[in-house]
């Protein structure tokens, strides 16, 4: 409720450029939180990398401002002509950055190699069986069992269009040095940790963009975006810590806009172990590999409290990590409170009567005040009897060195958004077994997801997920904290809405003194 007396949410509206019949002009800053780790889309699963990916590449589909689907390079939606054939017709005429053809090859070489088991976000494409071609502008897909989420599985971040003669044979390094796309901008050059220029396509297939120039810059501490933003430096600014919200929306040079976000934050609990290969090795030696500890964790912690308190009450409790506009969101599971001798008890008859010590991993400056937010858990955590140690890192070493690897045990804070905004988006990366980000194991879950992926009768997959919704609860998976209430600040000059997906199109941006 602290939400409605602050902050205004502004209604997302389909933005529409309209073209100015000028060349493109003017340069726009935008200020995340962190550096991407790649820019071979393919190959990771962090919003800061896709947020860049989206000015480079194209889809089959995309979601416009308002979150419904639309085609992209797909000249249509695609079509079910069979329980297991999709059939996509094509767009025409469109080029590569590099000139390349966008053609039914394209598709076919970009959906093979995102299904590749070497690319992280390949668990999202298991169903490709094969990419058949009919004509040049006309493929069809074929899966190994019915895939009822096709269509917005064709909006994952992992599923750019590449180009098959300029990628041949090169591998992801490569390809996050130098990336090609069909989208509104070109890639000049990457500095690390310092700056991505881009350039705009002049030949891009919607009309060229307003705005020329596009520079993202990674800004961890929030008082440094801050200040970069109320001086002019950047343009837009993530992530704007709650407590400053006021000032920004009132600043006469700045403005507030925010969105209800696909994101929910949680902390991640290691009851198994995997290898690199993403291979089950056997139970946790951690003490979160017990239920009982999961559950007491769950229970010491005041979520509301670290809300109000660290996030300025501009966030929402969730019971899942299944926002409300989310397929498999079920309204009748509540959030748990906080309750201290339930927690002690349960440490107990798992043998830590006198409590126990644990680690708690997370990033800094990728999520709102999110070291805050580990900060005030380990604390409540500490209180209750789990001694609790935080160890936060930056955003780029966190996935790469812990998260990616299966080392970021026992306890890890994530956030977790996606642009599917279906139950299969959440549990097939984080909770199935043989993902790259599952550090859990559940045979009753494994096989209830499975099912889930196959049905296509939506009645029948969400009963599969409100199965799979209790069972995770009961079973403590992970805690849930809240859903993100996204907090961007933006320059006066610039015509722009922030979108619930944490996609930051400068496509969709107009400088006011061209108007």
């Amino acid at each position: 409720m602290g939400v409605c007396r602050t902050v205004v949410v502004l209604t997302l509206t389909l933005l529409v450029p309209l073209q100015a019949a000028a060349a493109p002009a003017g340069k726009v800053v935008i200020a995340q939180g962190v550096d991407p780790t790649t820019l071979d889309a393919m190959n990771q699963q962090e919003t800061p990398a896709s947020v860049v990916a989206e000015h480079i590449y194209n889809k089959l589909v995309e979601r416009d401002p308002s979150l419904k689907i639309v085609p992209a390079l797909a000249a249509e939606l695609p079509k079910l002509i069979s329980p297991q054939v999709w059939e996509i017709k094509l767009r025409r005429g469109v080029k590569f950055h590099n000139g390349e053809d966008f053609n039914a090859d394209s598709v076919k070489f970009s959906l093979e190699r995102a299904k590749d088991p070497k690319m992280r976000g390949a668990s999202n494409f298991k169903l490709i069986e094969r990419v058949e071609i009919v004509d040049p502008a006309t493929v069809r897909v074929h899966t190994v069992k019915p895939w009822p989420t096709f269509i917005p599985s064709m909006n994952h971040p992992q599923a750019p269009m590449y180009p098959p003669k300029a990628y041949a044979d090169k591998d992801t390094a490569y390809i996050s040095k130098n990336p090609i796309g069909t989208g509104p901008y070109k890639f000049v050059r990457w500095s690390k940790d310092e700056e991505i220029v881009l350039e705009a396509n002049a030949m891009y297939f919607r009309g060229a963009p307003r705005i020329k120039t596009v520079v993202f810059r990674p800004i961890p501490d929030d008082a440094v975006r801050v200040a970069a933003l109320q001086n002019g430096e950047v343009d837009i600014a993530v992530n704007i810590p709650p407590h400053l919200a006021t000032i920004i929306a009132n600043h006469p040079k700045t403005f507030l806009s925010t969105a209800p976000s696909i994101r929910t934050i949680q902390l991640m609990f290691y009851t198994h172990q995997y290898d690199t290969q993403n291979k089950l090795v056997g139970p946790y030696a951690g003490p979160t590999a017990d239920k009982r500890v999961r559950q007491a964790i769950a229970y010491a912690l005041d979520v509301d409290e670290i809300i109000k308190g660290v996030l300025d009450g501009k966030a929402m409790r969730v019971a899942t990590m299944l926002p409300s506009m989310h397929f498999g969101f079920d309204p009748a599971l509540k959030p748990i409170k906080q309750d201290l001798a339930k927690a002690r008890k349960l440490l107990a008859e798992a043998g830590y009567p006198n409590g126990l010590e644990i680690a708690l991993n997370g990033p800094q400056g990728r999520y709102v005040r999110d070291k805050e937010v580990a900060e005030a858990a380990a604390g409540q955590l500490t209180k209750a009897g789990i001694r609790t140690t935080l160890r936060t890192f930056e955003f780029v070493n966190y996935l790469n060195s812990m998260v990616y690897v299966h080392k970021a045990g026992p306890v890890w804070l994530i956030g977790w958004g996606q642009g599917m905004m279906d139950a299969e988006g959440i549990y097939v990366p984080l909770f199935r077994s043989g993902s790259l980000l599952c550090n859990y194991h559940n045979a009753d879950i494994d096989g209830l997801i499975d099912l889930a992926q196959t049905q296509m009768d939506p009645k029948q997959r969400l009963e599969s997920y409100n199965k799979i919704n209790a069972l995770w609860v009961e079973d403590a998976a992970a805690v849930p904290l809240y859903q993100q209430l996204d907090l961007y600040g933006a320059s006066r000059r610039l015509a722009w809405k922030a979108r619930s997906d944490e996609l930051i199109k400068a496509y969709d941006m107009a400088l006011k003194e061209r108007q």
